[in-house]
């Protein structure tokens, strides 16, 4: 008996020392940093796509989609180049002091996404790994037509991290793979340090693609994105939000808005500023955002929903135009700054929030707060996304906006 237990703990031994017989080794893959999406013409496609056979007659067997077609262009690392740290000379494309580009950019065509992607490792050596991809652009272009192919892609491959930053491009997401930014030698990373720095610095909120996806499942909410654009011809800056209607993007808002969806959303660090008026003078001050945070409650009257917001804003006072004629230290006048400041943003939040009811998109998750607070409301009358899309555009919201100047700054006299 003993010794067919011991025989069997061997067998079940054995069968964990099978090694690494699976092993893919780093230098046989083609590491993926980001990926660009864009509409491309049918023609190209047709060029290009792996349906395309000699024989006509087995095209006409293979069903394809109908009027989408995607361009999808890459850019992969290059072993060795890579830069590991500071230092090292950088050549026009960004090279590391190995010399040469850190990056390589293919593009391919395809009806889908999938398709575009294997056309792509047709010309790849080594095996496509999307376990490093970091950030996935696509055009405003493809974003309007609809993100749902690009999304069910990216949700069924287990390499693509939840953590990757999704963001629309004003101009061809193509060009986001090129520029050659002075800051990085791979744009990639660059990219992801412009999102990255922003979210520190209270300029955007945290929103990779796994909150992207959570909000794209959810009834009660409509999901945003970064909206890029491309400044002289390789700087980058976030131009504000773009907004969606279900899977597909319906508009886009100016750079300041972004910090009126952070207010009204409770995102704490702040990061926008916004001129006033210095009391007794006609002169201005400026007055940055420090802090804030916000309550939300909602409630059903006369039988429609209605949310009440409440925002508390804390920052200091970091410039003046001229303080001849007003005194900035005196706590009344501070006071009079924080109510001008005040009844000033609640009327901009609630005309931002009637922006985005008019177009049925609620990014700022109302829908949800009624489904926990007001259940019984919403299995009666909601109980889907296009119905509470109907019922937002009519939502009465009111906000409301506390100011605090807590500094005033310190200059020697």
């Amino acid at each position: 008996m003993r010794a067919l237990l011991t025989s069997l703990l061997s067998i079940a031994a054995l069968s964990l020392l099978t090694g690494c017989w699976d092993r893919l080794e780093i230098e046989e893959r083609a590491v993926v940093l980001a990926i660009a999406i864009d509409v491309a013409g049918p023609e190209v496609v047709h060029k290009e796509s792996m349906v395309k056979s000699k024989d006509q007659k087995i095209d006409e067997d293979i069903p394809v989609p109908e009027g989408k077609t995607v361009k999808v262009t890459a850019q992969i690392a290059v072993p060795g180049r890579i830069p590991l740290g500071p230092g090292g000379s950088s050549g026009s494309g960004g090279g590391s002091s190995g010399g040469g580009n850190p990056v390589w950019v293919l593009e391919s065509y395809g009806y889908t996404v999938d398709e575009a992607v294997q056309s792509l490792q047709q010309e790849v050596a080594d095996r496509l790994f999307f376990g490093h991809l970091r950030v996935i652009v696509m055009s405003e272009e493809y974003a309007r037509r609809g993100t749902g192919n690009l999304s069910d892609y990216l949700r069924r491959n287990p390499e693509v991290r939840r953590l990757a930053w999704l963001v629309v491009s004003k101009e061809e997401a193509a060009q986001y793979m090129r520029t050659s930014p002075q800051l990085e030698r791979v744009p990639a990373l660059y990219l992801l340090s412009t999102l990255d720095h922003a979210v520190q610095m209270g300029k955007y909120p945290l929103e990779v693609i796994g909150n992207f996806w959570i909000k794209m499942s959810s009834l009660g909410q409509e999901a945003n994105l970064p909206y890029l654009e491309i400044q002289d011809q390789h700087n980058v800056r976030i131009s504000g939000l773009a907004y969606f209607k279900g899977e597909k993007l319906i508009g886009t808002t100016d750079p300041l808005e972004i910090g009126l969806f952070m207010g009204l959303v409770g995102s704490e660090q702040g990061g926008y500023s916004s001129y006033v008026r210095i009391p007794g003078s006609e002169e201005t001050a400026m007055f940055r955002v420090t802090n804030r945070r916000s309550k939300t409650h909602v409630s059903i009257k006369n039988g429609r929903p209605t949310a009440e917001v409440t925002i508390f804003l804390e920052g200091n006072i970091t410039e003046a135009s001229d303080q001849g004629k007003g005194n900035l230290n005196s706590p009344e006048d501070l006071e009079k700054i924080g109510r001008e400041l005040s009844d000033r943003f609640s009327d901009r939040y609630e005309q931002f929030v009637r922006l985005l009811q008019e177009e049925e998109s609620d990014i700022f998750g109302y829908g949800e707060y009624i489904r926990a607070h007001e259940s019984g409301y919403w299995n009666r009358h909601i109980r889907s996304k296009a119905r509470w899309q109907s019922a937002f555009k009519d939502m009465e919201v009111r906000v409301n906006v506390s100011f605090d100047v807590r500094r005033v700054g310190q200059k020697a006299q």
